[in-house]
């Protein structure tokens, strides 16, 4: 009995011997055999498939419709959606039931400021645009009745602005003479508008609006600061009453026709008029800035200088000396122009080019300027609800004798200042424009062009961000270089070429940063587990035998040989530095995988290729921490079964205790 229990104790103790070995040789095989107290270590997971439909359907939901619109309508009766919708299409429905006589007297207000304030400049870009003052007026009636139904802003001032008027001005010019075809220039700028309208509207509907984020915050600073010189430039033939001037815009030819005409151009009761009038402006503008209780000194001054500048020209009968004046505005409201848009023939796509760039810019102000002032007031703008509005504007303005309009910076800062509540204060303004066009366009007869000018650069000087510019060289020196390509394309070529510019030079960086993403070696810090960049952290150390390389990005196609030759050359430099020390030669190279998003098939064959060569050094490849679609699409191509499941690591630490077990028994 004794024999046989002493036989019994024996074998089970084998067995447990044997389990025990088993333990450990998987143990080994999985983490290289961990020191007895070291803590345990997490395998990397595997997201379970998922359905091929679903997987499509949430990343196109994602894409398009990121802020979940249809989340209120959620679980709703019929009727309740169809008002939702309405309120949705309509946003005045929504804040118009909690409209007030307090707000309405802000907005009363608030409106009457910024139409003292666009009348006079409507004129000015309308002539900018080589269209009759009129069609300026008319932009300003109609678009902004559109927007405070449709419009999701409570603070933008909707009307004609100068660098749109400008962009139209040289495009269509470019197509059609305005001087010897009046009426095919004036029907291009109505197609023109049309089709920008139609681009702004599809882009809303379809929730495209993060295309325009594709013309970066610099380019715009510095195509928005040369379009302000351009414009300057364009002016000083109405203020020195230059007859005969350059039809180019770049600053050469127009500085050349200024000085050309000096002997014979000029006409000096035109330049006082226009210099004393431009300094008025400045100064009014100075004592705005200065002190905030006087935003309304700036945007009265306009007006005030628009009449007194007529009364002046009209007792002393300057324009028989020479002295340009604005001579006819059309009265009445805006005419039906739907027959004269080109919806056949040689110009259609002609005004659809004009249109498409022409919307574009002025979607990417408008938005621009909605986001301002929404942040400024903490409330959320639908950036797609927006495009929408804008379009639809801009289609029913094209129909209606309008030319492109959207969102003014100076009005709606003026707008802001003034007390607006909602966009009542553009009916307000809409509603002033009307009664002008109706009684007062008569009295416009005498007003000289130099005034108009002045007024205009006044107007665009603000544009000329010189804070943002130093800023944008502190940030980032490749943005830098965007904004002053964007500014000197402008300024000494075309506006459509500084267009061009600013468009290119923002996709190269984009192109730049997804096919040269950045990598770097991560070293340990001392007392830590925690790995990071040695050349952000110089005490970090480096792990003998170990090389830790991360990549900073997900690995594409564009990207893929890129980042495999980038690891091989860190570990080149690595291995030639410790030849010449004499130290240990590098055994295993760990890619820090968190950063990494996404990868393609690319980029699995870069890794694959990258195995291979590392196999050849004698070099071991272990990953740490790839994300759930990296894992995912590793399982999927074998790569994790290539390079052992026992290689794949949850963090770097992970990794580095199972390829160098003294370390971690040191910490």
């Amino acid at each position: 009995m004794y024999i046989q229990q002493t036989m019994s104790s024996t074998i089970h103790s084998t067995d447990e011997e044997h389990q025990t070995k088993e333990m450990d040789i998987r143990s080994l095989s999985s983490s290289r055999r961990h020191p007895q107290n070291a803590p345990h270590i997490h395998k990397v997971g595997v997201p379970p498939k998922q359905n091929l439909f679903k997987e499509f359907k949430a990343t196109v939901k994602e894409t398009l419709f990121a802020d979940d619109p249809l989340r209120p309508f959620k679980d709703q009766p019929g009727s309740k959606k169809f008002v939702m919708g309405m309120q949705t299409l309509f946003p005045i429905l929504e804040w118009g039931r909690s409209y007030n006589f307090t707000k309405l007297r802000g907005d009363i207000i608030a409106g009457l400021t910024i139409a003292s304030l666009c009348i006079p400049q409507d004129i000015g870009y309308a002539k900018l645009a080589n269209l009759d003052p009129q069609y300026g007026l008319y932009s300003s009636f109609v678009p902004p009745l559109i927007y405070a139904f449709m419009g999701s802003s409570r603070d933008i001032a909707i009307g004609p602005v100068a660098v749109v008027s400008l962009l139209l001005g040289t495009l269509l010019q470019n197509e059609v003479d305005y001087k010897a075809d009046a009426e095919a220039y004036r029907r291009l700028a109505f197609t023109a508008t049309f089709f920008a309208g139609i681009t702004q509207a599809t882009l809303g509907f379809f929730r495209l609006g993060f295309l325009i984020d594709f013309l970066s915050h610099a380019a715009v600073v510095g195509f928005m600061g040369g379009a302000a010189i351009t414009i300057a430039l364009q002016q000083l033939k109405g203020l020195f009453g230059i007859q005969n001037f350059t039809k180019k815009t770049d600053i050469v030819s127009v500085l050349h026709s200024v000085f050309g005409a000096a002997h014979h151009g000029w006409n000096w009761r035109t330049i006082v008029i226009g210099i004393s009038f431009l300094a008025f402006l400045l100064v009014a503008k100075y004592i705005g800035k200065k002190n905030k209780k006087f935003f309304w000194v700036p945007a009265i001054a306009p007006l005030i200088s628009v009449v007194l500048s007529t009364f002046f020209v009209f007792i002393t009968r300057a324009d028989k000396h020479g002295v340009q004046i604005v001579r006819h505005i059309e009265k009445g409201i805006n005419p039906s122009s739907v027959k004269e848009i080109y919806f056949s023939g040689q110009f259609l796509l002609k005004g659809f080019r004009i249109g498409v760039v022409a919307g574009m810019i002025a979607l990417t102000e408008a938005v621009a300027i909605g986001r301002t002032f929404a942040s400024m007031k903490d409330y959320q703008l639908d950036g797609n609800k927006e495009m929408v509005a804008l379009g639809t504007m801009n289609v029913v303005g094209s129909m209606t004798s309008c030319y492109v309009a959207t969102g003014s910076f100076s009005r709606s800062a003026v707008n802001y200042m003034a007390g607006c509540q909602t966009a009542v204060s553009n009916i307000v303004m809409s509603f002033i424009v009307f009664l002008t066009l109706q009684f007062i366009t008569p009295l416009f007869k005498y007003t000289p062009n130099a005034i108009l000018a002045a007024i205009i650069i006044s107007a665009v000087l603000g544009l000329i961000d010189f804070e943002a510019a130093i800023l944008i060289w502190k940030i980032d020196k490749f943005d830098f270089i965007a904004c002053m390509g964007a500014f000197f394309g402008v300024v000494f070529s075309s506006v459509e070429i500084g267009l061009l510019i600013a468009v290119s030079i923002s996709f190269a960086k984009i192109l730049l940063q997804v096919t040269r993403p950045r990598t770097a070696i991560l070293g340990k810090l001392p007392g830590t587990t925690v790995y990071r960049n040695i050349q952000q952290y110089p005490g970090a150390t480096k792990v003998q035998g170990v090389l830790i390389v991360r990549v900073d990005s997900a690995i594409y196609f564009s990207n893929s040989n890129y980042i495999k030759e980038r690891i091989l050359r860190w570990l080149m430099d690595e291995e030639e530095q410790l030849k010449s020390s004499f130290q240990p030669k590098i055994q295993f190279l760990i890619v820090e995988m968190s950063p990494v998003t996404d990868i393609d098939t690319s980029g699995i064959h870069a890794l694959e290729e990258l195995h291979k060569s590392l196999h050849k050094r004698d070099v071991q490849l272990i990953l740490a921490n790839p994300g759930p679609v990296v894992i995912d699409k590793l399982h999927a191509s074998h790569f994790a079964t290539t390079i052992g499941e026992d290689k794949i690591f949850l963090t770097v630490a992970d990794a580095v205790s199972a390829c160098s077990p003294k370390l971690v028994t040191e910490v």
